[in-house]
C-alpha cells in the first residue's frame, strides 16, 4: 500500500483510524458550507476521526439542464478556501474540465475526478501534473481490476499520490449495486481505497428529471465497507436532505452522522484485533 498524505496532517492507507470525506453535494451557500463543515469537524474531533471537507462548485453532469449546479468556480473556490483557512481542515472538490485544474489546485488539498470522467486521459494527466493527491471515483461502468490503467495515467506524470473510490456499479436501469470485492481488488493497485456510502445508494435518473436514492441503506453499506477493510469513507451530508439542492435523496442527515460514525469506529476498532 502506498499511503497518501493530505496536507501533511492526514495519512490515508496507513491502517490508522479511518478518515472521513464529507460535506454537502454542492455548495449551496457559504453559510451552509461553513456551518456543515464546522459541525462535522466537531463530531470527527470527538471521535478521533481525521476529516476532509467536500463540496462541489459545479455539478456539470446533472440529469436536467434546469438542475442546480452550484456557484461556479470563482465563488466556489472562494468558499472552499474560507472553509479550509477558518477551520484549518483539508478540502476536496471535483473537476470536470482540464482547463480548471490549475486554478482548483491552488485552493484544494485533493483533486477529485468524477466517476463519469474517470477515463478522460487529458483530465487525469492535468490533475496528476499538479502534484496534488488525486482521488478518482471508479466509474459505474468500470470493473475494479480495470482501474490499474487509470492509475497508470496519473502515475505517468510522476505523481503517485492516488486514491480510488468505490461508488457502486450500474445494475440494469436506475439502479446501482456494490460488490465489496472491489475494495481489496482496487487495493491491489497499491492505492488506498475510499468507499462512497452515499452515491452507492443513488438511483440514477430514477425520478425522471433527477436521480433518486435510498438513504436508509447508507449505514448498512458503510458498515460493510469498514468491515471489508476500506481505507477511508466518503459521505454526502446535509442539515436537511429533503431540501438539498442536489442529491438530497442519497444524502445522510447531519443529525445521523455522529451515531453512525461512532458505530463505524467500533467496527473498525474490532477489525484491528
Amino acid at each position: 500500500m502506498n499511503p497518501v498524505t493530505i496536507n501533511s496532517s492526514i495519512a490515508i492507507g496507513t491502517g490508522k483510524p479511518l478518515a472521513l470525506i464529507a460535506g454537502p453535494c454542492v455548495i449551496e451557500s457559504g453559510e451552509l458550507a461553513l456551518g456543515t463543515a464546522e459541525t462535522v469537524a466537531e463530531i470527527c474531533q470527538s471521535l478521533d476521526i481525521p476529516y476532509i471537507f467536500k463540496a462541489s462548485y459545479d455539478k456539470a453532469n446533472r440529469s436536467n439542464v434546469q438542475s442546480f449546479r452550484g456557484p461556479g468556480i470563482d465563488k466556489g473556490l472562494e468558499i472552499l478556501a474560507k472553509v479550509r483557512d477558518k477551520l484549518e481542515i483539508p478540502v476536496i472538490t471535483d473537476v470536470h474540465d482540464q482547463h480548471e485544474v490549475e486554478a482548483v489546485a491552488e485552493v484544494v488539498d485533493i483533486i477529485q475526478i468524477p466517476a463519469f470522467l474517470c477515463r478522460q486521459t487529458d483530465l487525469l494527466l492535468a490533475a496528476g501534473k499538479t502534484g496534488k493527491p488525486v482521488n478518482v471515483k471508479k466509474g459505474q461502468f468500470m470493473a475494479p481490476e480495470d482501474m490499474g490503467g487509470i492509475t497508470g495515467k496519473i502515475s505517468s506524470t510522476g505523481n503517485d499520490k492516488i486514491l480510488l473510490t468505490e461508488r457502486g456499479t450500474t445494475f440494469g436501469y436506475h439502479n446501482l449495486v456494490v460488490d465489496f470485492r472491489a475494495i481489496p481488488i482496487m487495493q491491489e493497485t497499491g492505492c488506498p481505497v475510499i468507499f462512497d456510502a452515499t452515491h452507492s445508494v443513488q438511483l440514477p435518473a430514477a425520478q425522471g428529471i433527477c436521480s433518486g436514492g435510498d438513504r436508509r441503506m447508507i449505514p448498512t453499506l458503510a458498515a460493510a465497507a469498514v468491515a471489508t477493510g476500506v481505507d477511508a469513507l466518503f459521505m454526502e451530508v446535509h442539515p436537511n436532505p429533503a431540501q438539498a439542492l442536489c442529491d438530497g435523496a442519497n444524502s445522510l442527515s447531519l443529525q445521523q452522522l455522529k451515531p453512525l460514525l461512532r458505530h463505524l469506529r467500533q467496527i473498525w476498532d474490532a477489525c484491528q484485533l
